[in-house]
């Protein structure tokens, strides 16, 4: 370890004393080691800390559960009938939409089937899928079987695309190409899309463009209604911190919401408000995004991504937190390339607007990689690993410290 390294760690402490952000650490609960040490939580892309007034939020439906039961509906504070749409406003936000445009319902995969019932309608002249080469497998499943759904053969009609090549491949097979499905942050390598620049050049052929922000939603800044995105998906359980397999969320741009006549799979919980519980036939679905909803929605889980979301409202929304992220990210990088260059590799584009909080790494060593990843959970760091080679760190700006990055570095060196 060099001595300007070893300096560094009052610098690190130095950056954490006046970050404006620093405060929100308090807001989670941090796993410990059985020594009663804090973890290093970089883990946070693939599930986020539990924020602690979470339980506060779950015990207060339980106990209206408890005194109300079904009544619960429509008694005491924030009924459950109308409950979903304490959410739509602060979700909103988030991603760049409107409140009309958003709505918290379902998983992701369900909601990415719901939108192609919609969105997804092909002919034989147009009906190709461009996604990325290296799809999240459930995008993957999802899209092959939409396309076998429709009678084509997915070899034929997906188009997979490196993200260097999203713009030659809409150029080259846009007149075949009814949906662009890409995601806002490649889930292996961290690198993240411009949106904005796919959803035009997508429009410009005629496409449909859609994403899958499982990854990008409370990670970057999102314009999805500026951007004239069609639609998007994404969980709550990774950055959104609402907890293991929690509700997702679905974006509608708002010309699709007013349109009642747009094909869609139809539940009553999408019906107009008015008229539901006359219970009679002929669906009539909510403007907007609500109305591509299917049943009512689990409470529980609602009431934790709303205590999720209540602090990144106290937080200023994403761009403080994206400043940041970028601060605290290009750290970490620094640190990795002044003392590990010849034996780690960083995948993830070195352009912060290229990417969002994680950094995929590689070890240099061939075959030794998975063997550094135990090794760094045995001294206490919560990582993740993906086959066949990366090790992906996620220093989350809602909870993770500078003096946290720095403490990495030196644990990864003792590991290597």
């Amino acid at each position: 370890m060099s001595e300007e390294f070893r300096a560094g760690r009052d610098f690190a402490v130095a950056l954490d004393r006046a970050d404006p952000l620093g405060r929100l650490r308090n807001e989670f609960h941090v796993p410990r080691r059985g020594n009663g040490e804090e973890e290093i939580y970089f883990a946070g892309n693939s599930l986020g800390l539990l924020p602690k007034r979470t339980r506060k939020y779950v015990d207060d439906e339980l106990d209206k559960w408890s005194r109300f039961a079904v009544k619960a509906h429509f008694s005491g504070e924030n009924p459950w009938m109308p409950y979903h749409e304490l959410l739509a406003a602060p979700m909103a936000r988030l991603v760049g939409a409107k409140p009309g445009e958003v709505v918290t319902m379902n998983s992701l995969t369900a909601n990415l089937h719901l939108m192609m019932a919609s969105f997804y309608r092909p002919t034989r002249e147009r009906h190709r899928i461009l996604l990325e080469e290296r799809a999240f497998p459930s995008d993957d499943y999802a899209l092959e079987s939409q396309a076998r759904f429709h009678g084509f053969d997915p070899d034929e009609a997906l188009v997979r695309v490196r993200a260097e090549d999203v713009a030659s491949g809409l150029e080259r097979d846009g007149a075949s190409i009814a949906l662009v499905l890409l995601p806002g942050v490649q889930y292996y390598s961290g690198e993240a899309f411009d949106l904005e620049a796919i959803t035009r050049l997508a429009h410009a052929k005629g496409c449909v463009a859609g994403f899958d922000l499982a990854h990008a939603a409370g990670n970057l800044v999102l314009r999805l209604h500026d951007w004239d995105v069609d639609f998007a998906v994404w969980c709550t359980y990774k950055y959104l911190n609402s907890g293991p397999g929690s509700v997702g969320a679905c974006f509608v741009h708002q010309r699709h919401g007013a349109r009642p006549d747009l094909p869609r799979f139809a539940g009553w919980w999408g019906h107009d408000k008015e008229s539901r519980f006359r219970m009679e036939p002929g669906f009539r679905p909510i403007p907007g995004a609500e109305g591509w909803q299917l049943s009512n929605p689990p409470i529980l889980s609602l009431a934790a991504i709303r205590a999720s979301l209540d602090v990144f409202t106290e937080a200023g929304g994403m761009e403080p937190l994206r400043e940041k992220s970028v601060r605290l990210t290009g750290y970490l990088e620094w640190l990795l390339r002044g003392e590990l260059a010849g034996s780690v590799e960083i995948l993830t584009p070195a352009d912060p607007n290229r990417r969002g909080c994680q950094l995929s790494l590689r070890v240099q060593a061939a075959g030794s990689g998975k063997s550094v990843f135990e090794k760094l959970d045995a001294s206490g760091v919560t990582c993740d690993w993906r086959e066949p080679d990366v090790i992906r760190v996620a220093p989350v700006p809602l909870y993770n410290r500078y003096e946290e990055a720095w403490r990495f570095v030196e644990i990864l060196r003792e590991s290597l």
